[in-house]
């Protein structure tokens, strides 16, 4: 039988990360990670600063298409999307709204594109979800301009 000397180190073991991880990393690092997956993912679409590739029009029209959007309004949505929100997730700037949209690429990304890619969609929503639950942090420019 454990005593109780025995269960209070326990509870401040597991509590350590508590006490060692402050929030404001969490969101960072939730930030960056996603701000980068997008990020990234916008860059091949395009050549030089933001002139879409004719393969990225090839892409929407055959291996996207996307319902209720022509691939060519689809291609330059998402696109552009991948570069501002992640820029604005990466300054911390409307950071809920950033988030909120990309979550909600992440849903058409995973209902009508690659459905099989749940699993790395499901990790994207987690850190969507925080970032729009718990905000940007006291690192960021929401915190600076008290923008909830």
């Amino acid at each position: 039988m454990t005593t109780g000397r025995g269960w209070s180190c326990v509870r401040a073991f597991l509590a350590w990360p508590d006490k060692a991880v402050p929030e404001w990393l969490i969101a960072l690092v939730c930030r960056l990670g996603v701000a980068g997956a997008f990020f990234f993912s916008g860059r091949t679409k395009v050549d030089g600063f933001l002139n879409i590739t004719a393969s990225t029009y090839t892409l929407f029209e055959t291996e996207y298409k996307l319902p209720l959007v022509s691939p060519f309004i689809a291609a330059h949505l998402a696109t552009y999307a991948e570069h501002l929100f992640s820029i604005l997730l990466v300054l911390g700037l409307f950071t809920r709204i950033s988030a909120s949209a990309f979550l909600v690429m992440t849903l058409v990304i995973e209902i009508f594109v690659y459905p099989d890619a749940w699993p790395t969609h499901l990790s994207w929503a987690g850190l969507l979800l925080y970032l729009i639950a718990r905000g940007s942090g006291a690192v960021s420019f929401d915190r600076m301009f008290r923008i909830p």
